[in-house]
């Protein structure tokens, strides 16, 4: 039972905590609502589940022989990261849908693959639930990390559906857009700078 907690209480951790997928998250659910939120959200998801599938069922082997593909990823996720804060940035700021950034399933699967703190939360969490002999630890780590993640994501697009009503008038969702587009193109840098710059330093 204790080890059933230490499963959810890791999941909740990783999935709930301001990251990058969040941030996308809370943007779109102040854009567009939760109903047009809610594939990014699955696509995020779903994403997430199967690159812990990917990794804990041999993926992550590969990573211990090469522990420089991590930083590879850093540097496409991050780029990918600025990409998205740009879009978020740049966003015309009108109280209607707007196609050409609306979310989509394919945003949020391919922004997890991308996602430098995904990777790392599935690394650790390999480590820690998985048994050399066996995937049946594994795999009820990956159902009940799949459960809490997705009521995690919908969380967000909820919190950002509820906060669209303050921002009632287009300067606001402007104001909005760019904060949260620079946020993450700052935690992108972040992540390059925690990967090839910090590793390096002498202090």
């Amino acid at each position: 039972m204790s080890l059933l907690f230490a499963m959810f209480s890791f999941s909740l951790v990783m999935s709930i905590s301001p990251g990058p997928v969040n941030m996308v998250i809370v943007a779109s659910g102040v854009n567009y609502g939760f109903k047009k939120t809610f594939s990014f959200v699955s696509g995020a998801s779903i994403g997430f589940t199967l690159l812990l599938l990917f990794i804990g069922l041999g993926f992550n082997q590969v990573i211990e022989l090469y522990p420089t593909l991590l930083q590879y990823l850093a540097l496409f996720g991050s780029l990918f990261i600025i990409y998205m804060g740009y879009l978020i940035t740049s966003s015309t700021p009108q109280l209607t849908i707007q196609k050409q950034m609306q979310p989509s399933f394919t945003q949020g699967f391919l922004l997890q693959w991308l996602n430098p703190k995904a990777w790392i939360a599935c690394v650790a969490g390999v480590a820690l639930f998985s048994e050399p002999s066996s995937h049946q630890l594994f795999l009820t780590f990956v159902c009940i990390y799949f459960v809490v993640c997705y009521l995690s994501l919908f969380l967000w697009s909820v919190l950002g559906d509820k906060v669209s009503s303050v921002l009632n008038s287009a300067w606001k969702l402007k104001v909005f857009n760019q904060v949260m587009g620079g946020l993450l193109i700052v935690t992108a840098l972040f992540l390059l700078y925690s990967q090839f710059i910090k590793p390096y330093s002498l202090v």
